[in-house]
């Protein structure tokens, strides 16, 4: 059984609210969870306390054991300070966070960010 770290949707439409749950890899979305272990509400604003909660020590446990963060639960962690042994790289132009294996934007033959910015080249 591989256990993982995700995101669990509750609310009504265009009001999404999010539980951080350990559940099966298996298992649907919001399917059985074996642990409710905090959550996200993305509609709140960002400096309010109601944004975000997370059980640390039980999420500290979970990773112990060899459950695997989703995506956006490991960005989670990174922001409540768990973060990982890698960095979050973030990209100049749009400032999402890049994968691995994306390159990032040096890495253009020499081009500036600014200048694929100007000119309006697709990359």
């Amino acid at each position: 059984m591989v256990v993982k770290i995700r995101l669990a949707r509750l609310g009504c439409r265009n009001h999404p609210f999010y539980r951080v749950v350990v559940t099966d890899s298996k298992t649907t979305r919001d399917g059985k969870q074996l642990e409710v272990l905090g959550f996200y509400n993305p509609v709140a604003g960002k400096d309010d306390e109601k944004r975000m909660s997370l059980k640390l020590e039980r999420v500290k446990y979970w990773l112990s054991v060899g459950a695997k963060p989703s995506e956006p639960v490991e960005h989670l962690l990174f922001r409540a300070g768990l973060g990982q042994s890698h960095q979050f790289p973030v990209a100049a132009l749009n400032g999402h966070f890049l994968n691995q294996d994306q390159p990032t934007n040096a890495d253009h033959n020499g081009v500036s960010p600014e200048a694929i910015f100007s000119i309006g080249l697709q990359v």
